[in-house]
């Protein structure tokens, strides 16, 4: 049986945690080393977290609210659609935060207060998008070991958060805003192939005819 690396390729696109290496560095210029080891690990694992629990409970929630999973796929597709386009004009995926979230996750940072969670991983790792594509691809393991596979990849993500987050400042210098950018559109033209594939998968359930 061969592993489909699909599921792990979108949500390294979309969770795309070296786009928000510019965000981790302005929250955290006023930590310690401690501080921002702390927040490295807790919004890592925050990220895993989110994405198992949507692997693992986001097709229950789907038919406790009788939600069809093809509608919940051109749902989802759009908003990695949204988010794809986001990501072509050198923007997070997720929501960006607003100008109030900003300060407020500014005013946590002086403060010494963990912004792990919020806004780090969620809205900006880990959101609706990233929340939608576990669910899809979840339901689509009929046994139990691609199920476990997508919560493994989970895993891959968070330890790609730690590695972005803990490298940081020498990616920063490296890279520069130019060479972040680049990659963030990159990463944005495959999202957007992935999200039109999600919606006509979709769309074909919803409308057979479409297939003809």
């Amino acid at each position: 049986m061969t592993i489909d690396i699909k599921p792990l390729v979108t949500l390294l696109a979309i969770v795309n945690p070296l786009a928000i290496v510019p965000f981790f560095i302005h929250y955290t210029q006023n930590f310690s080393r401690e501080q921002r080891r702390r927040t490295i690990w807790i919004s890592s694992f925050s990220a895993f977290v989110v994405i198992a629990t949507s692997a693992l409970l986001g097709v229950q929630i789907l038919e406790f609210f009788s939600i069809s999973l093809a509608s919940f796929q051109v749902g989802g597709g759009l908003l990695l659609l949204i988010g794809a386009m986001n990501m072509l004009n050198a923007q997070p995926a997720e929501a960006k935060p607003t100008t109030h979230e900003m300060e407020d996750g500014a005013e946590k940072a002086a403060m010494g207060a963990s912004i792990a969670v919020v806004p780090l991983t969620i809205p900006l790792l880990t959101g609706p998008a990233t929340m939608s594509t576990v669910v899809i691809y979840a339901d689509k393991a009929k046994t139990f070991l691609p199920l476990i596979t997508l919560v493994g990849y989970g895993v891959v993500v968070g330890l790609a958060t730690a590695l972005c987050f803990a490298l940081a400042r020498p990616i920063a210098r490296v890279l520069g805003k130019t060479g972040i950018n680049v990659m963030t559109r990159l990463m944005g033209l495959i999202l957007a192939a992935l999200a039109v594939e999600v919606m006509a998968g979709g769309l074909h359930i919803l409308f057979p005819g479409l297939g003809r």
